[in-house]
């Protein structure tokens, strides 16, 4: 939908106000890191000694439904968990079935099909499940699946580590389909597959004229997802390659210099103009814009936040992996799916776990006032694609 002008000037002054926050905190960082830790070239893998905000602590409380010592604890625990989930899956080895993380007992679940490895799981730290599927069987049906070409009415299809299978979900009004009935028949002949209903099918959500914060291109706004150095990353369906961006206040920033959509949901723009990149997803006033120091993958399971320009701030926790979206553009593959609401408009914004960049909005079902959920475009695929550099603080 077209951008209105009343709502456009709106949003120019919030930014407008939130830069100013944005510029103290920046500067409180840099004073603090010393100039040499500014400057130093960054790691994705960089850990965090940072306190909580008491912000981030205020959304997780309000869309998990946690108290603040329950909300603290969460995130201990879940940064915990990434290290005991990547030391699991190494003992695993080709036996390791897949892996999620418990919100309420604070434990990750490693599922392997050989008995013979719990002891070596249970020493990483993690419970072990015995299971019949290995994850590299489970990838391999859904590769098969993905050479399906997949009418509208089929919503996704991924693999499920709890349920050990692939799922296959459909659009609940179009399950009576033929070309969705036919489509279900070829998929359940791929392997161990299980068929479920979503209320609706999922939708990229560029809306008008869409980050975190706005950016233009065309009558198109998409949100930037994460600073790069030289540029930002974004979602892919917001604008071609070539085609001009201009920022929050209309002036011109750069170009798209890569963008992929659909098969993959992800592109790039150059920094330039006066402008230039920092670590930051921004609060929108409803938490301290956070500083971002690094991409290490949080598990299924973990709290997750986003940041868009139409809905701002909202967090949930990260509900699966690896899962191809059937938009009506085409499939986009390797997906993570999130319990986090978005609307027209949040397209290409950041979805951060502590202070760990995960992905960049790509689309989703329902909204952030009945509720939905999300997809988003991982984030390190995307840096190594493009050969790009996390700008981190």
């Amino acid at each position: 939908m077209a951008l209105q002008p009343p709502r456009k000037a709106k949003a120019l002054r919030n930014a407008f106000a939130i830069r100013a926050g944005l510029a103290l905190l920046l500067l409180s960082g840099w004073t603090t890191a010393g100039l040499t830790a500014a400057s130093a070239a960054p790691t994705a893998s960089t850990p965090s000694a940072a306190p909580v905000s008491t912000g981030l602590l205020d959304a997780m409380q309000r869309d998990l439904g946690l108290t603040k010592p329950q909300a603290t604890a969460r995130l201990a625990a879940e940064k915990k968990a990434t290290s005991v989930e990547s030391r699991a899956k190494e003992a695993a080895g080709s036996a390791y079935g897949g892996s999620w993380f418990d919100g309420d007992s604070g434990t990750v679940t490693v599922a392997v099909t050989s008995a013979a490895k719990a002891s070596a799981i249970r020493a990483a730290g993690a419970t072990p499940r015995v299971v019949r599927h290995s994850a590299q069987q489970l990838d391999a049906v859904k590769r098969k699946i993905d050479k399906l070409k997949a009418p509208r009415g089929v919503s996704s299809w991924q693999v499920d580590d709890r349920a050990n299978r692939v799922v296959v979900n459909v659009a609940a009004a179009d399950r009576a389909d033929s070309d969705v009935r036919a489509f279900v028949s070829r998929a359940l002949k791929a392997g161990p597959v299980t068929v479920r209903e979503d209320a609706e099918a999922p939708r990229t959500t560029a809306a008008g004229t869409v980050g975190g914060d706005p950016y233009y291109t065309g009558n198109v706004r998409c949100s930037i997802g994460f600073s790069v150095y030289g540029g930002f990353v974004t979602a892919g369906h917001c604008g071609g390659a070539g085609a001009s961006v201009s920022g929050w206040d209309g002036s011109y920033i750069g170009n798209f210099q890569g963008s992929t959509f659909p098969g993959n949901d992800y592109a790039w723009v150059n920094v330039g103009s006066g402008w230039w990149t920092t670590p930051v997803v921004l609060g929108w006033g409803q938490v301290p814009d956070q500083l971002v120091r690094g991409s290490n993958e949080a598990p299924v399971g973990a709290s997750i936040c986003r940041s868009g320009s139409t809905t701002h701030w909202h967090c949930g926790v990260i509900q699966g992996k690896n899962i191809t979206v059937n938009y009506s553009q085409g499939a986009v593959y390797a997906m993570t799916q999130t319990s986090v609401c978005v609307e027209g408009g949040d397209s290409g914004g950041s979805y951060i776990s502590g202070d760990q960049a995960q992905g960049i909005t790509s689309g989703g079902s329902g909204n952030c006032t009945s509720g939905g959920q999300s997809f988003y475009q991982p984030i390190n695929p995307v840096l190594s694609r493009y050969g790009l550099t996390l700008h981190t603080a």
